[in-house]
């Protein structure tokens, strides 16, 4: 969920830099803003006039994070086929996301990165938002990036890895996971932004 909501906000964030509304509309000045519009399909794909949906997957294996992103104000201007979520979680636990509840759901996701990356032009890369404390982020996110490096060997991937932190911890075996999807992403991502869940914290409270 951690990865969902840091992806949202990001989200959020692309959607005020190029004068979208909370539904994808363009809403700024065509001509004195053109250049908005000049380099937004970096991150979004335009649907209808005006109109733009991010390149953007959802997953998780518990659906409550991503009802709450599809129920907010910004839900509508995602595609509804891109969020793919389960419904048993994973328990905290780095092998359930990497090798169980997470192998089951892993077809799916990859089903709809292809058809997002079948919708550029020229894809340059892939970036992923994930928590590497509990079991989702950890185990599925480091699957998904497997899959990714396969079926994409010569594209750029990068993760925004929120590492888990003692003082804003919930979960005894965050150091496990979190150990365990490091090892994934020294060998298979380019680039990992490390992001330390405390400074986090207070840089959002």
């Amino acid at each position: 969920s951690c990865g969902n909501q840091i992806g949202n906000a990001f989200w959020n964030t692309m959607r005020k830099e190029h004068c979208l509304n909370e539904g994808g509309k363009f809403t700024g000045d065509k001509v004195k803003e053109s250049v908005k519009l000049e380099k937004i399909d970096v991150y979004f794909k335009e649907s209808g006039e005006l109109r733009f949906v991010p390149r953007a997957t959802l997953v998780d294996l518990e659906p409550g994070t991503l009802d709450v992103i599809k129920a907010s104000p910004m839900g509508k201007m995602f595609k509804p086929d891109n969020f793919v979520f389960g419904a048993s979680g994973a328990g905290n636990n780095w092998a359930k996301g990497h090798y169980t509840e997470g192998a089951e759901l892993i077809d799916e996701v990859v089903d709809v990165v292809r058809k997002e990356m079948e919708g550029c032009d020229c894809p340059q890369g892939l970036q992923i938002t994930q928590s590497l404390g509990g079991g989702t982020g950890s185990g599925l996110g480091t699957l998904l990036l497997i899959k990714i490096r396969d079926n994409y060997p010569d594209r750029i991937t990068c993760t925004f890895s929120v590492y888990p932190s003692t003082k804003v911890s919930d979960v005894v075996v965050e150091p496990y996971n979190a150990t365990l999807a490091i090892h994934q992403l020294l060998e298979n991502s380019d680039e990992t932004f490390v992001i330390d869940n405390e400074a986090l914290f207070y840089i959002s409270h």
